[in-house]
């Protein structure tokens, strides 16, 4: 059986353009692509992804793998791939920033640990959020909603055609305002009541000088901040389902061509 080279092309082509796109999303995912989970085996899954989609998928250009034009169609699906899980990965920080803000207000800011979403250093309240937020994820079948929009967008943004415009960007731009707002309202409930406590504890101190407050003020805060913690816990998660929905509400927006 022989093969001519535009043949080749094309059968590769079947497979290679595809492959960038899922790789670098699920590069950029979380979940996917946490540090936690070894290099072989997000290649083995964007593999796995790749082999399922790529038969649905429309017929790739035939482009000469080692030219200028093969090199701008690879940017191009990085690019998108990489978007669709980074704007993802936006929810998980807002998360992240939610509980560094609780973690300072109770005291805790001290207590680090490594985040193996990210692999980089996060305060243990912070990572008490993040896996409340990633088994939300997965029971919400975040995970697969991603490849759903993922596969969407080879339909709406075929490999060849137009990738991604300016104004996709400044929508991401303008939608990671969520990450301090959504940090903010996990935070808040926390920070009004911690005010409080150091606002009376400010009294104290004025009234009666001799007291150590010190010695009393901080164990008193860190037993409300729990405290504050386990009764606005559950109020927490609808606010995390709204950023999860928002985020794929864009993500679809975007992949559509309706920035």
């Amino acid at each position: 059986m022989l093969l001519t080279g535009s043949e080749i092309t094309a059968l590769v082509g079947v497979w290679i353009w595809p492959l960038f796109r899922i790789g670098a999303m699920v590069m950029a995912a979380p979940v996917f692509g946490a540090q936690s989970v070894p290099a072989k085996v997000r290649l083995m899954l964007a593999l796995a992804i790749t082999v399922v989609v790529a038969p649905l998928l429309p017929a790739a250009p035939q482009v000469e793998l080692l030219s200028p034009l093969a090199l701008m169609l690879i940017v191009q699906q990085v690019m998108i791939g990489v978007l669709l899980g980074f704007t993802v990965q936006l929810v998980f920080s807002a998360v992240i920033t939610g509980g560094q803000i609780v973690a300072m207000q109770m005291g805790l800011g001290f207590s680090v640990m490594v985040d193996p979403q990210n692999g980089t250093q996060a305060p243990v309240l912070s990572q008490f959020y993040v896996l409340m937020v990633i088994l939300v994820y997965l029971s919400l079948n975040g995970h697969l909603l991603l490849v759903e929009v993922l596969v969407d967008s080879f339909r709406s943004m075929p490999v060849g055609a137009n990738g991604l415009v300016p104004e996709s960007f400044h929508q991401v731009a303008i939608w990671g305002g969520n990450l301090f707002a959504g940090g903010l309202a996990l935070a808040l409930p926390a920070i009004a009541s911690l005010l409080v406590v150091n606002i009376t504890f400010g009294i104290m101190s004025r009234a009666a000088p001799q007291l150590n407050l010190f010695a009393i003020g901080f164990p008193v805060t860190m037993m409300l901040g729990f405290a504050v913690i386990y009764i606005t816990l559950a109020s927490s998660l609808p606010q995390t389902n709204g950023l999860f929905n928002d985020v794929f509400y864009l993500l679809r927006r975007l992949m559509t061509g309706a920035a």
